[in-house]
């Protein structure tokens, strides 16, 4: 788990991060194919607010951030806000199932290969966070852990 001063710089960096996309965006759009056989398009979610997770399950920060995720969509799943796991890696279908059963993930995990820039932005590093509005815009990029505190602050502060 993160410790409070993280929480805090880490809240400070996705802020800093909005002011670098800042004033006039475009919506942005893709398109991957699920874990489970289904086709997913960023723009189904429009009108909630999109958290996009690139992680690997290689990854040990993207495997501790994983129940914060997971805390952050079953709050917000049916009212306001959505998360979505990119597992961006070589990886057999049945062994990532396995591993988001064990994790008892219930957000949408699709699939991707392992890219530096993906059509929201460029992904340095594991895991890379994105926070999409309702309108379809991307307003933050977190590289490195999030928690379910830090993007309920985000939002919030937006929304004012």
């Amino acid at each position: 788990m993160m410790s409070r001063p993280r929480l805090r710089y880490s809240f400070c960096c996705w802020f800093l991060v909005l002011c670098t996309f800042n004033v006039i965006a475009d919506p942005v759009d893709f398109e991957l194919p699920g874990l489970d056989g289904k086709t997913y398009r960023l723009s189904d979610y429009r009108g909630k607010w999109v958290l996009v997770n690139y992680w690997a399950t290689w990854c040990p920060p993207c495997r501790e951030e994983l129940p914060e995720l997971e805390i952050f969509h079953n709050n917000h799943k049916d009212h306001d806000a959505v998360v979505i796991g990119v597992a961006m890696e070589s990886i057999k279908r049945e062994r990532l199932q396995q591993f988001v059963d064990q994790q008892f993930l219930s957000f949408p995990i699709l699939l991707a290969e392992p890219a530096a820039r993906t059509e929201l932005g460029g992904v340095p590093g594991l895991p890379t966070s994105f926070l999409i509005n309702p309108d379809g815009e991307v307003v933050a990029r977190q590289v490195g852990p999030v928690t379910a505190e830090d993007v309920e602050q985000f939002i919030s502060n937006q929304q004012k």
